[in-house]
């Protein structure tokens, strides 16, 4: 998993709320057996919608997603994180977000903040009115940095915060401790076969 630290890049603008997964991901997209290639079936649905915004050029390769409300409702496939980060896609902004889509966000290295209604909001306005416009998201500092240089904090909670900012996943997490592991293992060995007696 890579680390996330700081991103910088062109803001693109997905002005809807309650986006759920099979929207962001159609199920029969779902027959890979690889993490790899969900991307180009991204919001298939709506690709031909006439002014769909993420069709844009200007938009193809922005690493900031920012969008409406309850963004990754609906079912829990982990192929929907998948297919945003397989885009291109560092970062997703919104008012709030399914937990479940949250928290496989992370686990791959996909930031997603939460900011208020109204700053995504503005942010989405600006992305809309000026194609192209950037912006920054810096974990590490736990702030994004708007197009006109205003800093909006957000939280994350330090667990996950650890993990991204040291690009690891969750077994990346386990494999740090492999020496307390070892040692562990190591003193709880016993000769010969063990078995449990039950009376």
């Amino acid at each position: 998993m890579n680390a996330f630290t700081v991103v910088t890049g062109t803001v693109a603008p997905l002005d809807r709320a309650d986006v759920d997964t099979d929207q962001i991901i159609p199920k029969q997209f779902l027959k890979r057996v690889e993490r790899t290639g969900f991307g180009a079936f991204l919001f298939f649905d709506w690709r031909n919608e006439p002014g769909f915004p993420l069709e844009l050029p200007v938009y193809r390769h922005a690493p900031i997603l920012v969008t409406g409300r309850n963004f990754g409702c609906g079912s829990s496939r982990e192929h929907a994180p998948w297919a945003l980060e397989d885009f291109g896609y560092r970062a997703i902004i919104a008012p709030s977000f399914a937990d479940i889509f949250r928290s496989n966000c992370t686990k791959i290295g996909l930031l997603p903040v939460v900011l208020p209604e109204d700053e995504v909001q503005a942010l989405i306005d600006r992305a809309t009115s000026e194609p192209g416009v950037g912006a920054t998201v810096d974990l590490e500092r736990q702030v994004v940095v708007t197009p006109d240089g205003r800093e909006v904090p957000f939280t994350i909670d330090s667990a996950t915060r650890y993990r991204l900012l040291n690009g690891l996943d969750e077994i990346g997490l386990t494999l740090s401790h492999e020496a307390e592991i070892t040692g562990y293992e190591a003193t709880r060995e016993r000769e010969g076969p063990v078995t449990t007696a039950l009376k």
